[in-house]
């Protein structure tokens, strides 16, 4: 299981008591939210209870093997749900477990943040 995984590398982890006591919360979150495709996903299931397909639509440069590792890891991560319809053809739904809308308050301040980094250094460049 990926937890245990996580678990593994905090115990191997080389740096001292102190600065662990700082960091492993910020790199518990780095290794859960690791992968390209995980922050969109989130982002897209904020409102909404998405198909595979209308995800996959959504973001047009993932791969649909790349889009489902990344969906089971946000499934194993407790962070997205994934219901199953026992029916022809199959039927597979996300959508944001608790924890997974928890985490929309931190990427809600990455949209402030980005939006304000884009005004003040990226827009500037275009004018040039």
């Amino acid at each position: 299981m990926q937890r245990l995984e996580y678990l593994t590398d905090c115990k191997e982890c080389s740096l001292s008591q102190e600065i662990k006591c700082n960091m492993c919360p910020i790199c518990m979150t780095q290794k859960v939210m690791k992968g390209k495709w995980k922050l969109p996903i989130i982002w897209l299931l904020k409102d909404n209870t998405l198909r595979f397909s209308e995800i996959q639509k959504s973001i047009p440069n993932v791969t649909q093997t790349y889009l489902s590792k990344q969906l089971k890891s946000l499934e194993n991560d407790q962070l997205v749900i994934r219901k199953s319809y026992n029916q022809i053809p199959p039927k597979v739904e996300y959508s944001l477990s608790a924890t997974g809308k928890d985490f929309i308050k931190v990427l809600d301040y990455m949209n402030v943040w980005g939006i304000s980094y884009i005004q003040k250094y990226i827009m500037p460049l275009r004018e040039e």
